[in-house]
């Protein structure tokens, strides 16, 4: 049971990303554009609850599942952890909230639709992908503070998939901005930032 569990596990993170993926890719889109008609314009909004719903099924099976812990941490290095974990937290929660009005799909109840903006300010200027950056800080964080099998394999499949995630959705940037992303690109790393300030 306690394997089985594991490789359940393994396999609601993958599906997961697998959904999310194939959700969000051009060819579902247009597929659902032609099913749903005029009622495609919800579409966003059911994608990002049921991303919300599901995500929140998979964490409560991976917090509440038996599983080993795999090292003991002292003391001084678990409140040395704590801070890269309320860092990854706190770029998480300013990139969303920056971009709840478009991430969570509300925008389709006001007439008023805003065109996509290529963000090169802020946390843009370091890092092409922030709330990455911050996901996997925090979640890397989170583990070495509670370092059990299961959360260290959360961990490995979401960055797998948050690298793979990433590469697709450049080239869904490079056709939606053209060169001006491609020189975005040259400029500023992907996930990882130098911790330098950028030349203009």
């Amino acid at each position: 049971m306690f394997i089985t569990d594991h490789i359940i596990l393994v396999l609601l993170w993958v599906l997961f990303g697998v959904l999310h993926s194939m959700l969000a890719a051009g060819w579902c889109k247009r597929f659902m554009q032609r099913v749903l008609g005029r009622k495609y314009k919800y579409y966003h909004i059911i994608y990002s609850l049921f991303a919300a719903i599901t995500l929140m099924g998979i964490l409560v099976f991976q917090f509440t599942m038996p599983s080993r812990l795999l090292f003991t941490l002292p003391g001084w290095a678990k409140v040395l952890f704590w801070l890269p974990a309320l860092i990854g937290l706190a770029i998480m929660l300013i990139v969303i909230r920056k971009y709840f009005f478009s991430l969570s799909g509300i925008c389709v109840f006001y007439k008023q639709q805003l065109l996509p903006v290529l963000k090169q300010d802020g946390l843009h200027r370091y890092v092409r992908h922030p709330l990455y950056f911050g996901t996997l800080l925090f979640l890397w964080s989170l583990f070495l503070l509670f370092p059990y099998l299961s959360n260290g394999l959360a961990c490995i499949v979401i960055t797998l998939y948050t690298l793979l995630g990433a590469r697709l959705e450049e080239k869904k940037l490079i056709a939606l901005f053209g060169e001006k992303y491609v020189a975005y690109k040259q400029r500023i790393p992907m996930i990882f930032p130098r911790f330098i300030l950028p030349p203009d």
